[in-house]
């Protein structure tokens, strides 16, 4: 390993001699555990009850977790491409730099920032603090107390459900710490509790198989029209739910700056990442429904539980509990750990607070971007509900998504004779897919869910007055 390949900082400005920069210290093993720990969060245990409401027919159920993961695989087998080329901290917002210019990567990272990362940070954090209070009595404040909304800022109760807001706080501080001290001491959280979230969610498949208390009746029919609305409608809808199910599939380029060989193991950890969790999704959801038909599930709240408790009658909340508890806590973990890059890429360019472009002399992390994302996320568990959160961020995540693939074809035609360790197979077609699906799947979005894909809106547009303050800032003459 050459010092350059050590030391680089991975980011566009210059760092120097005596600055403290990022180091190359994770292995492709951590790189394929931080992309299966950040893709697998709470969702595959939250979210098949209502794609099953939705879709009501249980092929048509399987094919739409398989369709949405053929989607994300081509994601990134084009992301790929582009992290090889471009091997950065900071991932897509460098991407978008080179590719488009300043302000499409400054309104990336501000939505990564306002609500994109941070809100999945958020969101997540909640799920494991609801599934740990199975375990430990969450307190409550006066009921008046609770229902005391922010005045004239909408419907936001701060004080709402106190317990799991403080738990879910808790686990975002305890995290943010324990990638201050090092991107190696995170990568070894990572690898843990992605072995343990794995193990558990194998552990669901073969007990449901082994059980002898399914059947394979309720795999049929496979295909039909939903009682209610379109096909291509309710397939839409349900995708909203896969898609915040595997996002977070594109975190590791945050890190490229810390990945040994970024060329090689970038693209390799993304695709095996991402074909291994497309296998664990569609093995878990055959899993309930062998146990649960598909009206079963539809009409579960909880459908993960409501499938060990069929084979364990009385401890099957508390499995699953367990279980989500330790997924959850791995995926913020990951989140924390690989979003804080953006931030640091954004101050390095000038782009942001200049205080989170710099380097712990020790630790060699951004320890004051992780610190202010932590502080963010924490203020927006505050702030919104798990369903609202999620909305907005498939939302405003998928449009940058269709971005990032046409990226593709600009640096072909931008830079034609850089080297490419790797080149997406399939080019040009698995990259245009890409754009066309996730183009329709925002247009669906705004079609069915109109109000929230305004606020999604309105979110990134809001950035643009901030990218002007730092251009500002940043380019007037300097007092001495």
């Amino acid at each position: 390993m050459t010092p350059q390949n050590e030391n680089y900082a991975g980011a566009s400005s210059a760092a120097g001699t005596n600055t403290p920069t990022l180091a190359r210290r994770l292995t492709l093993v951590s790189a394929i555990t931080v992309v299966i720990g950040s893709i697998i969060g709470s969702g595959i245990f939250l979210t098949p009850q209502s794609i099953a409401a939705t879709i009501q027919i249980p092929g048509i159920m399987i094919f739409v977790w398989i369709l949405t993961g053929i989607l994300t695989l081509a994601g990134a087998l084009t992301n790929a491409e582009i992290a090889g080329l471009v091997p950065e901290a900071g991932g897509q917002y460098v991407f978008f730099r080179v590719t488009f210019g300043e302000l499409t990567a400054f309104l990336y990272g501000w939505t990564t920032f306002i609500v994109y990362q941070t809100g999945s940070i958020s969101a997540v954090a909640v799920a494991f603090a609801h599934y740990t209070g199975y375990f430990i009595h969450l307190p409550h404040l006066d009921p008046a107390l609770e229902a005391w909304k922010l005045p004239l800022i909408g419907n936001i109760h701060p004080f709402n459900n106190i317990g799991v807001t403080m738990v879910a706080i808790a686990a975002i501080l305890f995290l943010a710490a324990v990638n201050y001290f090092g991107v190696q001491f995170g990568g070894f959280v990572q690898n843990l509790f992605t072995f343990l979230k794995v193990a558990a969610i194998a552990g669901i498949i073969l007990l449901a198989f082994s059980s002898g208390k399914g059947s394979t009746a309720h795999f049929f029919p496979l295909w039909g029209t939903p009682s209610s609305g379109a096909l291509l409608g309710a397939i839409g809808i349900a995708m909203i739910a896969t898609l915040w199910s595997y996002d977070g599939w594109n975190s590791l380029t945050y890190l490229a700056g810390e990945v040994i060989e970024p060329q090689r193991n970038i693209p390799r950890a993304l695709i095996l990442g991402t074909v291994a969790v497309i296998i664990i999704y569609v093995l878990t959801n055959l899993a309930y429904l062998y146990i649960l038909p598909i009206n079963e599930m539809a009409a579960s709240k909880l459908v993960a539980a409501d499938t060990m408790e069929r084979i364990f009658a009385g401890y099957g909340g508390a499995i699953i509990s367990a279980m989500v508890m330790i997924s959850t806590f791995g995926t913020v973990n990951a989140t924390s750990m690989t979003t804080a890059r953006v931030y640091f890429a954004m101050a390095k360019d000038k782009l942001f607070f200049n205080a989170l472009g710099e380097v712990h002399p020790k630790y060699r992390t951004p320890t004051k971007s992780l610190v202010v994302q932590a502080a963010w996320a924490s203020i927006l568990t505050l702030t919104g509900t798990y369903n609202q959160i999620f909305t907005y961020v498939i939302f405003a995540g998928w449009i940058f998504y269709a971005l990032g693939a046409a990226a593709v074809f600009i640096l072909r035609k931008k830079m034609p004779d850089a080297p490419r360790p790797y080149k997406v197979p399939g080019y040009p077609y698995v990259p245009v897919v890409f754009i066309i699906v996730a183009t329709w799947f925002v247009f669906n979005t705004i079609v069915q869910q109109t109000a929230d894909s305004m606020v999604g809106l309105l979110l990134v547009a809001a950035g643009i007055p901030f990218y002007l303050y730092w251009k500002k800032v940043n380019t007037m003459p300097q007092r001495h």
